[in-house]
Formats: structure tokens, sequence, C-alpha cells
């Protein structure tokens, strides 16, 4: 008779990536799978939820500095931006009406736990994340989050999601690249001007057109420290098991112009920015959220 053997959370692999964590062993039990999954239903979401800070809250995607959810590139009902829940709702209307954004303007990973329990509160099914931003771009360099608290966080948030909504998915979308940004925006007056002003992530936009070799060194420094943030999103994602999936830094490692940003701050998204990002993430979910990926466990 074959037996199989849980990995989701409880490889060896994982256990060691975790050891430094404070309470691991409570916390891998937490999200070990639960014995008894063994139901065939199609995997369909009813109710899905966009967790995150302002870029999936659509911030300044239609107006002046607000958040704007219907043009959110996971939960947004726009149809220009063809976000998550429009693409699912095209293949199943059992969703329709069902997409709830809990993403906050200016969260860091500290608030991603808060979200999660709302989430779960509502009973989601599916649920996207994008965060981390917030955590890099801090008036100076050592107020970013280490990566080891970053990691921490994020696989406590994820831990909350599975013991409350076992049956759920999440897909994990990366940070994008703020130097990309900086490169795009920097011979821009208006950018700079913008970035200026509003204090805009001042460890990577502070002094823009400088080429000083202090401050090509800080920004390199940041863009690692994102680098190494999704480097953590994709470990705990995978050590959640199939029913996680991560972009595979596919928001990180897009080209985008000053046509992708809005007006009125050069940082956040516009309506076309959503776009693109829907567009990179959900093709990473092809073959992965229509599908059932809770197979029969036996543990031994």
């Amino acid at each position: 008779m074959l037996r199989r053997t849980v990995t989701a959370f409880t490889s060896a692999t994982f256990r060691r990536t975790v050891t430094v964590f404070t309470g691991v062993t409570a916390l891998t039990a937490t999200l070990a799978t639960p014995v008894g999954s063994t139901t065939t239903q199609p995997w369909r979401p009813v109710i899905m939820a966009a967790l995150g800070d302002s870029i999936s809250a659509g911030f300044n995607a239609c107006g002046w500095y607000v958040p704007c959810p219907s043009r959110s590139w996971s939960t947004g009902d726009h149809s220009f931006v063809q976000s998550h829940y429009l693409k699912l709702r095209s293949l199943d209307q059992i969703i329709s009406g069902h997409n709830l954004n809990f993403a906050v303007p200016g969260a860091t990973s500290a608030d991603l736990a808060g979200q999660v329990a709302k989430a779960v509160a509502r009973g989601a099914d599916y649920v996207t994340i994008l965060i981390g931003a917030q955590d890099a771009c801090v008036s100076e360099e050592r107020l970013m989050t280490p990566v080891n608290v970053y990691e921490r966080r994020m696989y406590e948030a994820l831990s909350l999601f599975r013991t409350g909504r076992p049956g759920g998915k999440v897909f994990v979308a990366s940070i994008p690249d703020v130097k990309r940004l900086w490169r795009v925006g920097k011979n821009d007056v208006i950018a700079r001007g913008f970035w200026a002003v509003g204090h805009i992530c001042p460890t990577m936009l502070a002094k823009p057109a400088s080429t000083s070799a202090a401050d090509r060194a800080r920004r390199d420094r940041v863009r690692g420290r994102i680098a190494a943030y999704n480097a953590a999103l994709a470990r705990v994602c995978a050590a959640y098991g199939p029913a996680c999936r991560s972009d595979g830094n596919a928001v990180f490692n897009q080209s985008f112009t000053l046509g992708h940003l809005s007006k009125w701050d050069y940082f956040h998204p516009n309506e076309a920015g959503q776009k693109l990002i829907a567009q990179r993430t959900f093709e990473a979910t092809r073959g992965w959220i229509t599908q059932d990926d809770r197979q029969p466990l036996l543990v031994p």
C-alpha cells in the first residue's frame, strides 16, 4: 500500500530554514496539512481578497492621493485592468461580487497578519499578497525591516490563513524593483519634483540625479534588500505547499515606463500599470488557480 508523506511546511529543508524564528515548532505544527484532506471536489473560489499595501489598494490609480480598489490588479472590477477577480469571474460566475480588498496604503509586513485575520473572518477562499515596498521605502536605510523579520512575519501571516482557511489558496506577488523606478524617472524633472516634495521612498529616490559613489551604493543596497524580501517570499510560499503560488519574480523583473506610473506621484502604478501587474501575475497562475491541488494525503 502506497503511503504519501505530508511535506508542506514540515519538510526537513524548511525546518532548517526557519530555525532562526522564535516559536518555530509551534508555527510548524500550526501549518501542518490536516490529516484527512481527501476531498476530490474541484476547487472553486467563492470569495477572494487582496492583501498588501498601496499597490493592491489601487492608490492614485484613478484620483488624487486616494485608494482606488476598482483599479486594483487583484480584486478590481474595472474592465480595463482585467484583474485576477475579473479573470476568475469570466471562468466561474460563482465568485461574482465577492471581491474584498483589505490592502492598506502604507502597510508593511507587520500589518499583514491583521489583514489575513480579516480575510479569514470573511471566508476568503483565494487571497493575493503584495507587500514589502514600505519595509524598504523608509526615511533611512537603518530603518528598513531586517530580512529575517520580514520572513518571519510572512510565515506567521500564512500560518494564520492556513489555520483559518485550510482549503484556501494564496498567490504571492513579488515586490517591484524600485531601482528600476528610479531609472525610468531620474531624468524627468516633474517626477523628481514629486519625489522630493512628497518625500517618496527616500532610501531609493533621495538625490535622484546624484552619481556619487555613496548614492549609487545606497541604491544598490536598497534594491538588494527588496530582492532578499522576494527570495524570502518565495521560500515561505514554497514551504506552504501546492496551495501557494508565487510569481517567480515576474513583477520585480517587469520592465515599465513612465506611462505606467500615476502622474499624481510618479511612484504608484496607474491604470496601465495595474493592468500590466494583473497580466503578468495571472500568467503565473496558469494550471494552478482553477485546478484542485488538494490531493489525498496519509501521514505515517
